[in-house]
């Protein structure tokens, strides 16, 4: 066994359990956003059968889940790194600092897309902050799972 090795066991122990986290926000995200926005053409008084919602909550898993989940990784690498880092001075709250990264990330990388997109907002149910803290907290209990995850003891 070299030096190397350790780092190395050390990045790949936390790879698994960073892209599960991920895909389980993703999975989150994109429920929630199909969820919102069929619900706002209810509330415009189309009315949307049951079939027809688990329908395009499993093509908006398919087609939008990927994007946001690049969307997320954009805000988490950045957002985790931090959290990281101050966890090393405060090892009791890293599952605090995680998640609240994780959703923090989240936020930050889809308001930076709104700012750059043509549209008024990319994914509309961030428009407001309840679909926003819905998305969030979906990002947020990711970001737990993955600490819980990945913690030593």
């Amino acid at each position: 066994m070299n030096a190397i090795e350790p780092p190395r066991r050390r990045w790949t122990a936390h790879l698994w359990p960073l892209l599960l986290a991920l895909v389980l926000a993703a999975a989150w995200g994109s429920v929630v956003q199909t969820q919102w926005n069929l619900q706002a053409l209810v509330g415009l008084g189309l009315e949307i059968p049951l079939g027809d919602r688990l329908r395009t909550t499993v093509q908006d898993l398919i087609g939008f889940a990927p994007v946001y989940a690049g969307i997320l990784a954009a805000g988490w690498l950045p957002a985790l790194a931090v959290a990281a880092f101050l966890a090393r001075w405060w090892p009791a709250g890293r599952g605090m600092l995680l998640s609240a990264a994780a959703g923090a990330g989240m936020v930050a990388a889809v308001r930076a897309i709104d700012a750059v997109a043509p549209m008024p907002v990319f994914i509309d149910a961030t428009r407001h902050l309840p679909g926003l803290l819905a998305m969030a907290i979906g990002a947020a209990m990711a970001g737990w799972l993955y600490a819980r995850l990945t913690s030593r003891s």
